[in-house]
């Protein structure tokens, strides 16, 4: 027979007459338990009266013990390594300190209560609050008595695994505060529901209804709306109260008036005459307008915590520890070899430490298992693996990466374990980059939006007054006993929320479609100046072309196929870092290591000479080959092959294999199109845009470039000074323009056109000062982002022309009563809702071809 353990639900077993299993009664009941410590934890429990949070699924967590323990401690003794502590502690007077943790399964008000009082009995622990709300636990005690892994290990003591609280990690936060508005939500879509089947009869029977019935349903809509505005609506009254203390009319002020004198003179009606009285009530319509108010604030929450695509890469942010890989000297020789050695004469020991990754540094060795989050860039040395580099390159798909790839900070590690060498750390990996640029888009706001945000709370003010106005009219001139539910009407019919999300919403909505596909608008106003482009300059190398060697086609010339021609130059350039070595290792298929090359020498300038078996063999230029040749080289039979297309093969550098007996290859190489370049250029004649090609290499090649991708206006040898005279002539003319380029050597051009785009592959991101980053090689994006761009635009302009629309006509029949406050609540929150659903359909964003 086996049991569950009362307090953790673990099992526990029979036992036997040397080991009886562990039991106790609670409340009368024999409970049964795992271990001794769930057994005190039970008993303390029970004893402070916490009981009843023993349901029957309900279960607490097991005190950490064994191997996963000390797996733990090896992490919380690296907190408090001077690096971590003066990130997560915080000095509080001489001898105390601070600190916030995040325990992992706190769960209720018994569990608060045990972390507090667990803590508060250690020797230098001044004070300990847990707080369930937000799940975490602050703690303050004397420096000299607790270490910060000390108390992480009397949280797991207790069953609570807890790390300090990261302030960056704000996916959680994200959850957590949608959950908490939607919770709101519910509420009031609840209570109004109910509410509106109370208030139904009224309107259509009320002079059937019996007067005590009629009285009862008045106050079963007291007792519904009241949670409505203590609880849902409470974000509204605190945001209305944090603008009036700063002195400034919010949205949320006369939404608050509104809801608070509808409820207040319900509630004054309701209670006269001793509760028998028989004035308007409007419990109706405050549920009503709160719900349908909240409902569009939690779909535009949703809009805007999509958008924030910097908080999407935090979400899988720096780890605060890291396993660094302990090396030992390697005595027999200083240079990197396939067993892993590295080039300061050290190799692995296999042995692992935890340190904090603020201690890395360039050449260190890592391991990072399935799991965890890279902490640095850096070249995988052992191992191999896929990597999710979503929130740094915008590809959705795990990538594979092997010995000799390149690992980015903040990719998060998916199948196997890898080690790999740092290369870069701290503000020079690619992740901090990126942070930086979209951290200076956020002090940007697009003049649109700045605008429409004045045009608001001048709205807002305005409102107010014209609100006052329309009671004092009618409580002297018109209808007193009107002239409240005409002003809460007013005050509630307005949209002010539509009208300052007009174009934020949009704006959000554009932004998370674009980062998703890659391209971070790295200034606010990039995507308000996009939709006006009418000019795009493109640079030509590593633009609209790989801007590296590669092979596009082989001539064979006697026995030797293609394939065997390539294999023999790969291997002969298997050391060689020079771009062609490069573009013929690329080229090579098969195993080139395991080819048996003997006596290889580098000519420089020439090419290189190797032995294979009996043979001598020589790839390079025209002259260093046949020089080698005894014979003269004749051309034995020709057989061409095309590796990849190339619209000038006349711009190619030619390279020759031979040896003794003749000339065995040439190998054509060129630069290549990029495989989106076309799709680019359809996109943008779609558009209508006019394109532009400038480029600092030879004029025919350019020339030549031009005629294959069809573009009319071209110009070659273009200092970077020269392009950037171009397009100023060309803003001159009129032309709203659009620079593409590396971010390099464009920086001029790129810095003088009206918008900019760099390519995240040419240059670090934090040195490529234009107005966005494409952090990809699908350039057809960007043809994409002109789209959306004009799309945004579209979207503003029709959230603002309906938010002025609805309120020009909406107030009027307010202030002269046509409109109740129940029409009033539905129209304003119906608004607010039409205007975020119509930014929301920014998010789907075509493909490209």
């Amino acid at each position: 027979m086996s049991l569950a353990c009362f307090h953790c639900g673990q099992p526990v077993g029979s036992g036997g007459p040397l080991s009886p299993p562990l039991s106790i009664p609670l409340d009368g009941t024999p409970r049964a338990f795992c271990c001794g410590g769930c057994l005190t934890l039970a008993r303390t429990l029970h004893a402070a009266g916490f009981g009843h949070f023993y349901g029957d699924a309900a279960r607490f967590a097991r005190p950490l013990e064994g191997s996963a323990r000390d797996e733990a401690a090896l992490v919380w003794a690296a907190y408090d390594a001077p690096e971590l502590r003066a990130q997560f502690v915080r000095p509080v007077g001489n001898d105390e300190a601070e600190i916030t943790l995040a325990p992992e399964n706190i769960r209720c008000a018994a569990c608060a209560w045990l972390i507090e009082q667990h803590l508060q009995q250690l020797p230098g622990v001044v004070s300990a609050v847990a707080n369930v709300a937000t799940r975490r636990v602050v703690v303050r005690w004397r420096v000299a008595a607790h270490s910060v892994a000390d108390l992480l290990a009397a949280l797991a003591d207790i069953g609570y695994l807890a790390w300090p609280f990261e302030l960056g990690r704000g996916d959680r936060e994200d959850r957590r505060e949608r959950r908490a508005l939607l919770m709101r939500v519910a509420v009031a879509m609840l209570a109004m529901m109910q509410v509106m089947m109370y208030a139904w009869p009224v309107y259509t029977y009320e002079a059937t209804i019996d007067t005590g019935l009629l009285t009862l349903m008045r106050w079963a809509s007291f007792a519904l709306t009241l949670p409505v505005v203590t609880y849902s609506a409470w974000p509204i009254f605190t945001g209305a109260w944090r603008d009036l203390r700063r002195h400034r009319a919010g949205m949320d002020v006369p939404v608050a008036i509104g809801v608070a004198a509808g409820f207040i003179a319900s509630t004054v009606a309701m209670l006269r005459d001793g509760g028998k009285g028989g004035g308007e009530v409007y419990f109706d319509s405050v549920t009503m307008f709160v719900a349908f108010l909240l409902l569009a604030r939690y779909l535009e929450l949703r809009v805007r915590q999509a958008s924030r695509s910097g908080a999407e890469m935090l979400a899988r942010q720096l780890p605060a520890t890291c396993e660094r890989v302990a090396m030992r000297e390697d005595v027999t020789d200083g240079v990197a070899d396939a067993g892993g050695a590295d080039a300061r004469g050290l190799e692995p020991s296999g042995t692992g430490e935890r340190i904090p990754v603020a201690r890395l540094r360039v050449g260190d060795r890592v391991r990072v298992k399935a799991g965890d989050v890279v902490p640095a860039d850096g070249t995988i040395v052992a191992g191999a693996s896929e990597f999710d580099e979503a929130l740094l390159t915008g590809e959705s798909r795990p990538v594979p990466r092997g010995v000799g790839a390149t690992v980015l900070a903040g990719s998060y590690n998916s199948t196997s374990p890898v080690e790999f060498a740092v290369t870069r750390i701290g503000a020079a990996t690619r992740l901090a980059e990126i942070v930086a640029v979209l951290d200076r888009a956020l002090t940007d706001k697009p003049r649109i939006a700045a605008l429409a945000d004045r045009v608001a709370a001048w709205f807002v003010a305005t409102l107010l007054l014209l609100a006052a106005l329309t009671g004092a009219v009618w409580a002297l001139w018109i209808d007193p006993a009107r002239a409240l539910p005409v002003t809460v009407a007013v005050l509630v019919v307005s949209c002010p929320c539509a009208l300052s999300l007009a174009a934020p919403a949009a704006l959000a909505a554009a932004g998370a479609a674009l980062s998703r596909r890659g391209l971070l608008m790295v200034r606010g106003h990039a995507i308000e100046t996009l939709a006006r482009v009418t000019d795009v300059v493109l640079d030509k190398t590593g633009t609209l072309t790989e801007g590296r060697f590669s092979l596009v086609a082989t001539e064979v010339f006697g026995a030797l196929d293609a394939t065997r021609c390539h294999a023999l130059a790969a291997a002969m350039e298997r050391d060689s870092e020079h771009p062609i070595g490069r573009a013929l290792r690329a080229a090579g298929t098969g195993d080139i290591d395991a080819m048996p090359l003997d006596a290889r020498r580098n000519v420089p300038g020439q090419g290189i000479e190797a032995t294979l078996g009996k043979r001598r063999l020589r790839l390079g230029n025209h002259t260093f080959v046949t020089a080698a040749i005894n014979a003269a080289p004749a051309m034995r039979t020709t057989q061409a092959t095309q590796d990849a297309p190339s619209p000038q093969l006349t711009e190619a550098t030619p390279i020759w294999l031979g040896d003794e007996q003749g000339l065995l290859a040439r190998f054509q190489l060129a630069d290549v199109a990029r495989p989106q370049a076309d799709a680019l250029l359809r996109g943008l004649r779609r558009l209508g845009v006019q394109v532009h090609l400038l480029s600092g290499d030879h004029v025919d090649a350019v020339r030549g470039w031009a005629q294959r991708f069809g573009i009319a206006s071209a110009a070659g040898a273009r200092t970077p000074e020269a392009k950037r005279d171009d397009v100023a002539a060309l803003q001159r003319k009129g032309a709203v323009v659009l620079a593409v380029g590396d971010g390099i050597n464009d920086a001029p051009v790129l810095a003088q056109a009206h918008v900019s785009i760099a390519l995240g592959s040419g240059a670090p991101l934090a040195q490529a000062g234009a107005d966005a980053v494409l952090m990809h090689d699908h350039i057809a994006t960007i043809a994409t982002a002109i789209t959306v761009a004009r799309r945004t635009r579209r979207v503003m302009r029709q959230n603002l022309a309906w938010a002025f629309a609805y309120n020009m006509v909406a107030i009027p029949l307010a202030a002269t009563g046509h409109v109740t406050a129940w029409m009033a609540g539905i129209g304003m929150s119906a608004s607010s809702l039409l205007v975020v659903l119509n930014a929301w359909r920014l998010l789907r964003v075509p493909h490209e071809d």
